[in-house]
């Protein structure tokens, strides 16, 4: 007989396996279905990707200048936005070598890169290194918070690369990712990047550059320009895991890594003329609203002219440093030393982060000094200071001056290797202001708005309204020509007491003399006040401020004679603008600062179209312009005949020097200067009238921005000096007799005696009025031009 229990021992066994296999399965379908739930809760909260298909990151609006180049911008985030055929080939390696090697085969998570990071993350006992691919960084980056480290954020971030690769080929995913990534100092982006560190576009990056860049993908650590070693050291191993991918030789890679970092940093654009760039963000953001112009990247096109400006910022720093030359070393430096605040080896300036260049005012650290000399850092930089350097100051050695550890201004005179010609100055006290406008199309072409628009942001060219001294006087002149009166009438320069505004008003000559009968011609050119005030009374006040307003003067213009003098506050681009009249043949095209403006995609937004104004008309525009040649040729405007080609202007002078103003126009071009302390009561001292301290300005300015521009006359002006050839005038001082050119300011357009100004005119004089309130000191009232 058969035994049994053999076959008992089997069926136990299969039963064994059979319950194993269905723990197995359980075990398996628990797992999936917490993993499908997982996956259902993590996934629940997560964005639509097609959402990417209208997604638009935030894009800068540039501003361009009147021959395309970029002079600003602004963005929330900065970035310009490339296509996948822009980005070059070396770029390209240097990205995906260094943050995905299987980029083209995954789909959206690479596995084996992931089994490896965590392998050496056990070993490491940290996490040691990451496996993200381009494609899960573009996720985080995009749709979720990479500061976040918890395992949830990775599951979103996988199941959102997933869904990625699903929509979008390699190609669309890469140039999403190249414009997305964050490259530290605000950039978004390697072509913000490119531009910002290196000053090109990606285009052009070379192969040390392009690495570089990749390497800074791991983040603002590895800041070429605040961590520079680390990114120097990160730069190379890219270069190194480039040549081990056999993306370049090992040759190349050795010459590379022998490369310094060779950063270009471009100074911020907005560094050219910041106070022209933020009218045009206060007009823009007014327009169009404060996300378009942040987020939406906007294409303005501007009027600015480069050169012109560049000009006009250095004419402005120079006469703002000769002024201070003028009125001697005030001292009292800042000490790094003092305090124990830095050391001389580990000290850096602000200034030293920017290119440095002939011409630029910045600061020193003074690291040695003895009888003879002192040695200055300056960056890279390092000069040594001697007595002619200094001479201005007139101490005969520095150690009356400087100590170790100063910090010094000066302005470079030279560069040479790692050497530096220096001159020594100080930090400035007054401001300045310039307007520079086209007068065939009233294109604003250069604006400065103060010394530094980091220390103040307030636009002195456009918001300050100050008193304007006698360039005042062309309104009452223009008016006069319209009038019927020419510039070989004769007046009376006597004194003489009129009434206004209710009170007894005697106006003098700044300098207390009287020349009897003279022409208008030399009423002007000489910047006479009684004629100005004479000739004021008999056209009336109403038809000088009418003129005044028609010129596109909009300030308030009490109707009293004192305003003929210039004792009324208007603001610099207003009284530019209104010179361009005498040029522009009697109209008057409104300034602007906009050409157009578009959207990103090129639609058009707006155009300018200026309005031109009939002011007046060109026979009077021509006689004007005679007139205001002959300031500069024979009269207070005298500096600048050095410019060496037809030109007219009018100088202004405040009481006690608290204003000085030069305004002046070529056929091509008007410009405009005011020099002066922002506290009205704070004088520019003696002699500092208009020509002194402003004509310079001006001069330098125009002499730059008409060096390329062929010399023209004015069309159909014929020279007064020709014409009094013709003419048969008894005066007691001829027009060929030298004016006064070194005059003070004596209160010359305040009543006398016990006689006030006008209500709402301050008091020109000294002497006190008998009205019982007086208007507040701060509020000087012109005197006429001491030079004009």
């Amino acid at each position: 007989m058969v035994e049994l229990p053999p076959i008992t021992l089997r069926l136990r066994g299969r039963k064994v396996v059979g319950r194993v296999a269905f723990a197995l399965l359980l075990l398996g379908s628990i797992a999936v279905g917490a993993l499908a739930g997982l996956i259902f809760v993590y996934s629940s909260d997560l964005p639509q990707i097609r959402a990417l298909e209208d997604f638009r990151p935030d894009i800068v609006t540039e501003l361009y200048a009147d021959d395309g180049q970029v002079i600003g911008s602004f963005a929330l985030q900065r970035r310009i936005l490339l296509s996948y055929e822009q980005i070059p080939q070396v770029l390209k390696d240097a990205i995906l070598t260094t943050e995905d090697q299987h980029f083209e085969q995954h789909w959206g998570v690479d596995f084996t890169r992931v089994a490896g990071a965590a392998w050496r993350n056990l070993l490491a006992h940290r996490v040691a290194e990451g496996a993200s691919t381009l494609t899960m960084q573009l996720a985080g980056t995009l749709f979720l918070d990479r500061s976040d480290r918890t395992m949830r954020r990775k599951i979103q971030e996988t199941l959102l690369a997933l869904q990625i690769e699903r929509h979008y080929t390699k190609q669309q995913i890469f140039t999403m990712y190249c414009n997305q990534i964050y490259l530290s100092h605000g950039n978004y982006g390697f072509e913000a990047a490119s531009e910002y560190y290196f000053g090109k576009p990606v285009g052009k990056l070379t192969l040390p550059e392009a690495a570089l860049l990749a390497g800074m993908i791991r983040g603002p650590s590895y800041s070429p320009i605040l961590h520079a070693q680390r990114a120097l050291a990160r730069r190379n191993i890219v270069l190194d895991r480039m040549a081990r991918a056999d993306k370049i030789t090992q040759a190349q890679a050795t010459q590379a890594i022998a490369l310094p970092l060779a950063l270009h940093v471009e100074a911020p654009h907005n560094t050219l003329a910041p106070y022209f760039v933020e009218d045009i963000r206060k007009y823009l953001e007014g327009t169009y609203g404060t996300q378009t112009v942040h987020e939406r990247g906007l294409r303005v096109y501007t009027t600015l002219n480069v050169g012109m400006q560049r000009a006009a910022n250095q004419a402005i720093r120079d006469g703002l440093h000769a002024y201070d030359r003028r009125h001697g070393w005030r001292g009292n430096l800042e000490n790094i030393l003092r305090n124990h605040r830095d050391t001389l080896e580990s000290y850096e300036d602000e200034d030293w982060h920017w290119p440095i260049g002939k011409g630029d005012y910045v600061t020193g650290l003074v690291t040695a000094v003895d009888d003879k000399a002192a040695t200055i850092k300056i960056g890279p930089y390092r000069a040594l200071l001697t007595l002619p350097d200094f001479a201005w100051t007139r101490n005969r050695s520095p150690k009356e001056m400087l100590a170790v550890g100063d910090l010094a201004q000066v302005s470079i005179k030279d560069i040479n290797g790692v050497v530096a010609r220096v001159q020594l100055e100080q930090n400035v006290g007054p401001q300045a202001a310039m307007v520079a406008i086209d007068n065939p199309t009233g294109e604003i072409k250069a604006m400065v708005g103060g010394y530094s628009f980091d220390e103040s942001k307030f636009n002195r060219a456009t918001q300050a309204q100050r008193q304007v001294g006698s360039s005042f006087k062309i309104y009452v002149y223009s008016a006069a020509m319209e009038e019927g009166f020419t510039p070989f009438d004769t007046i009376l320069d006597a004194p003489f007491t009129t009434m206004s505004g209710g009170q007894p008003y005697s106006p003098h000559n700044y300098d207390e003399k009287f020349e009897g009968m003279i022409t208008l011609r030399r009423a002007l050119e000489g910047s006479r006040n009684v004629p100005a005030v004479k000739l004021a009374e008999k056209i009336g006040m109403n038809s000088v401020i009418d003129m005044a307003r028609r010129f596109g003067i909009t300030s308030a213009l009490p109707p009293y004679l004192p305003v003929t003098l210039g004792a009324a506050d208007l603001n610099l681009l207003e009284h530019t603008s209104a010179f361009t009249v005498f040029p522009d043949d009697g109209i008057r095209i409104d300034p602007h600062m906009i050409r157009r403006v578009a959207t990103y995609d090129g639609a058009l937004l707006e155009q300018a179209h200026p309005a031109v104004h009939d002011v007046v008309a060109p026979d009077v525009a021509r006689t004007m312009t005679a007139m205001l040649e002959d300031v500069v040729q024979f009269g207070t405007g005298m500096p600048a005949r050095a410019l060496g080609r037809p030109a007219g202007g009018k100088t202004g002078t405040t009481n006690d020097f608290t204003d000085a103003w030069f305004l002046g126009f070529t056929p091509q071009l008007t410009a405009g200067v005011w020099v002066g302390y922002d506290d009205t009561a704070v004088s520019l001292g003696k002699p500092e009238t208009g020509a002194i301290a402003a004509l310079p300005i001006w001069l330098e300015f125009m002499q730059s921005a008409l060096a390329d521009k062929p010399i023209e006359a004015f069309q159909n002006v014929l020279p007064l000096e020709k014409l009094a050839l013709t003419k048969d005038i008894k005066v007691d001082t001829p027009d060929s007799a030298p004016t006064e050119t070194s005059e003070e300011p004596t209160g010359a357009d305040a009543p006398p005696g016990n006689a006030t100004a006008p209500p709402g005119i301050a008091p020109a004089s000294k002497t006190p009025p008998l009205e019982p309130v007086q208007p507040p000191k701060q509020t000087p009232i012109s005197t006429g031009d001491p030079r004009g």
